[in-house]
């Protein structure tokens, strides 16, 4: 009898401790041998802020988070160094479209960034009467440029277009962050085909015609 009990209270024992022993919460975490390969440390190069900088730089602690000056981060060609100022948009009239002629596969890609993201105020027509407009029935009172018909447009410099693209100009904000400088660029092309097919713009037309599908791609 006593031999028994033993035994019954041995195999109660032996149950408990093996559910415990298969339960999936952790009471005590694991030993971590080399714990810098198991977590990553949470580095943020470019988290510190100019000011922030300055003031190490009070306390004699020379920190530089910048990237160094010309320097190009990877995904991030076709640089643009003007900035969004007065001088800026002056210069910005010098510059050339940097993308070749675009490929008839390219130039619908084009378009099709053009209907999403500038049609909706400039039009699918390029008449500044998108949806938003609607001839002044539409809930955006200021009436949007008009790309195709009025000469201001028609003959603005490929580089004038995009730096307002970019920074964003009068009523119209930045769609930096929506396209990239390729994208962008890609748009100014199909604009200035637009413009020559309606039978205006000196400026750069005939640059922008589509090649035959097939031909050289722009960028690889």
């Amino acid at each position: 009898m006593k031999r028994t009990s033993i035994i019954t209270i041995f195999s109660v024992v032996a149950v408990m401790v093996s559910l415990i022993a298969c339960s999936d919460v952790k009471r005590k975490p694991n030993r971590i041998y080399m714990p810098d390969m198991a977590y990553s440390r949470a580095y943020e190069t470019y988290s510190v802020t100019q000011e922030q900088v300055d003031e190490l730089a009070k306390q004699g602690i020379h920190y530089s988070n910048m990237p160094v000056a010309g320097t190009i981060a990877r995904g991030e060609e076709l640089p643009y160094h003007l900035k969004n100022d007065s001088a800026g948009y002056a210069q910005s009239a010098t510059v050339k479209n940097p993308l070749p002629a675009l490929t008839a596969d390219e130039l619908n890609e084009a378009r099709r960034l053009f209907n999403i993201n500038c049609a909706i105020c400039h039009g699918d027509k390029l008449d500044g009467n998108g949806p938003l407009y609607k001839g002044g029935n539409g809930p955006y009172a200021a009436a949007p440029a008009q790309l195709v018909g009025n000469p201001k447009y028609m003959n603005m410099a490929e580089g004038t277009m995009f730096h307002s693209v970019t920074y964003g100009k009068n009523m119209m904000g930045s769609y930096a962050s929506q396209l990239s400088r390729k994208q962008r660029w890609m748009i100014i092309h199909y604009i200035k085909t637009k413009q020559a097919g309606a039978g205006g713009a000196s400026t750069a037309a005939a640059d922008s015609a589509a090649k035959p599908a097939g031909a050289t791609p722009v960028m690889k």
